[in-house]
């Protein structure tokens, strides 16, 4: 390609300290901490016990970068586990954890920048609910600084590295998006699904919408742990906390896949967040994409249906074309990209390589293997563009 690619998910390993090393002191008891020694692996422990969701580090022992694509080809026994392919160690791939290292592998494979999101920092946040709000944003603080230390916020106007932020307290929640923001913030993260019986759109989150686009910063629902197998599956007789690779079948339907996204996305649209913010932008990262344009079609439907029937106002506009307007998305490799840009035009697709986790890319550049057909000016937003455009960058 004979412009730089702009990687809208890329991932780093976290070290054993990134939630202690900045943890406040009246909340050390209550960090996120790994211990090693007691098993063959490092544990990931809160208050003394396991984590349910990552009992391990999920760079302890993880599949190569790519390997995904050997196991789907190859006749694995049964019981095998994708993340556990090819495995290696975080460790011995410097690049996951070092920013210079990954500026270096940036430049090998012609990468200019990339929106840099957590392994381990996406799956705590819903078993440190039971523990209250203030535990919750005390763990995120720490992280944050930690985040800040290691990978910057835009080191070398590369790395853009998404604060983790939770709205199960609202007045803590702008109190660390400011914090953030004043230390050069350009993104943040969230989980997907309620926020303790609330919509995310619900007008109590307002001051931290409003300060997003006052800002002028996107926020990002990336894949993780949305506790939907509690919320849901666990009254279908499921495990509602299951460690994350003993995910059965029947929850990585309901609550793994796309539900938790859009869910989400549909009551951002439905509760009428973008007709108070009409200049928020939102992204969904690792969530895939072969849901959109039935979720477009469905709730079209719905609003016709419904009539004036609104929780918080009618929308200023057709629900699809609130989406489309607002909210950018980030499809699996193995989906097919270009019936999904046929369907909703160039503007919306963006390239992440999610590396480097087995389930993604061993390269980047793979992506593009499976944009056949979409003409220069289309293969171009989606490699770089439409990421460019959510960070500020040249398009």
């Amino acid at each position: 390609m004979d412009y730089p690619l702009v990687d809208a998910d890329c991932h780093y390993y976290e070290p054993d300290d990134c939630y202690t090393r900045h943890m406040e002191a009246r909340f050390r008891a209550d960090a996120i901490t790994v211990v090693r020694g007691q098993s063959q692996h490092a544990q990931v422990h809160f208050r003394g016990r396991r984590l349910a969701f990552f009992s391990a580090p999920p760079g302890e022992h993880a599949g190569k970068p790519g390997s995904y694509k050997a196991f789907y080809r190859s006749d694995q026994p049964k019981g095998a586990h994708i993340l556990a392919a090819d495995p290696i160690s975080c460790f011995d791939l410097p690049e996951s954890m070092q920013r210079d290292a990954r500026l270096r592998w940036f430049d090998q494979y012609n990468v200019e920048a990339g929106i840099f999101l957590p392994s381990l920092g996406v799956g705590v946040e819903m078993q440190l609910r039971d523990a209250g709000p203030e535990v919750v944003m005390a763990n995120h603080r720490a992280f944050n600084r930690w985040l800040r230390d290691d990978w910057g916020w835009d080191y070398q106007n590369r790395v853009f590295s998404a604060a983790q932020l939770s709205l199960v307290d609202i007045d803590l929640a702008v109190a660390e998006l400011e914090r953030v923001l004043a230390e050069g913030a350009r993104i943040v993260n969230l989980i997907p699904g309620p926020v303790l019986g609330r919509s995310p759109a619900d007008p109590h989150f307002d001051p931290f919408w409003a300060r997003c686009q006052e800002a002028g910063i996107p926020v990002a629902f990336h894949l993780g742990n949305a506790g939907f197998e509690e919320l849901v599956s666990a009254a279908w007789g499921e495990n509602p906390r299951p460690p994350h690779h003993k995910v059965t079948a029947f929850q990585h339907v309901i609550g793994m896949m796309e539900r938790p996204v859009t869910d989400t996305l549909a009551a951002l649209i439905m509760h009428n967040l973008f007709g108070r913010f009409p200049r928020l932008r939102v992204a969904s990262i690792e969530n895939g994409s072969s849901w959109v344009t039935p979720l477009l079609r469905k709730l079209d439907k719905s609003a016709r249906i419904a009539g004036n029937n609104f929780t918080f106002g009618p929308l200023h506009a057709r629900p699809s074309a609130i989406f489309l307007d607002r909210i950018r998305v980030c499809p699996f490799p193995e989906d097919n990209i270009p019936e999904l840009i046929a369907a909703v035009g160039p503007d919306v697709a963006l390239f992440g390589s999610d590396w480097p986790h087995p389930e993604g890319l061993a390269e980047p550049l793979e992506f593009a293997d499976g944009l056949g057909g979409l003409d220069y000016r289309q293969v171009r937003n989606v490699m770089r563009s439409n990421t460019a455009a959510l960070l500020g960058l040249g398009a």
